[in-house]
C-alpha cells in the first residue's frame, strides 16, 4: 500500500529587493515551525531541489547585502557539518559520512570557525 498525504506544510519565503535585483531582505515563516506563523528575518538561505523526473538538482542560493564574509563562514560550516549527519542518516554509508565530516572540521579549522584541532 503506497503512502498517503496526511497533511500539507508551507514554507513561505519572502525576498526584498533594491533597485538592482540584489537580496536586501530575506524572510521566512512555517506554520509548523518553532515560531509557528510569523515572520522570521535570515541573512542567507540555500535551497536544493531533487527532481522526481529529470533526477537534477535544482537551486537557489541567495544572501543579503549585510551578510558578513564570517557569517557566511559560519553557515557554511554549519550547513556542511549538517549535510555530512543528513547523508549519514540517508544512507548510512559511515566511512562517506566521516570523510565528509573531516573536510567539515578543515574547512572550520581553515575559516577559524573553530580553533585548530578542537572537535565540533
Amino acid at each position: 500500500m503506497a503512502d498517503e498525504v496526511k497533511k500539507w506544510s508551507e514554507i513561505k519565503i519572502n525576498v526584498g529587493l533594491d533597485a538592482e535585483n540584489m537580496p536586501i531582505d530575506i524572510q521566512w515563516a512555517s506554520v509548523d515551525g518553532p515560531d509557528g506563523p510569523e515572520l522570521q528575518s535570515a541573512k542567507a538561505f540555500l535551497l536544493s531541489i531533487f527532481d522526481r523526473e529529470t533526477k537534477d538538482t535544482l537551486r537557489i542560493d541567495l544572501w543579503t547585502k549585510q551578510m558578513q564574509v564570517i557569517e557566511m563562514d559560519r553557515f557554511m560550516f554549519q550547513t556542511l557539518r549538517a549535510l555530512a549527519d543528513t547523508y549519514y542518516k540517508a544512507t548510512q554509508n559511515a566511512e562517506l559520512a566521516a570523510d565528509m565530516q573531516r573536510f567539515v572540521q578543515y574547512f572550520g579549522e581553515k575559516t577559524e570557525i573553530i580553533p585548530k584541532g578542537e572537535k565540533k
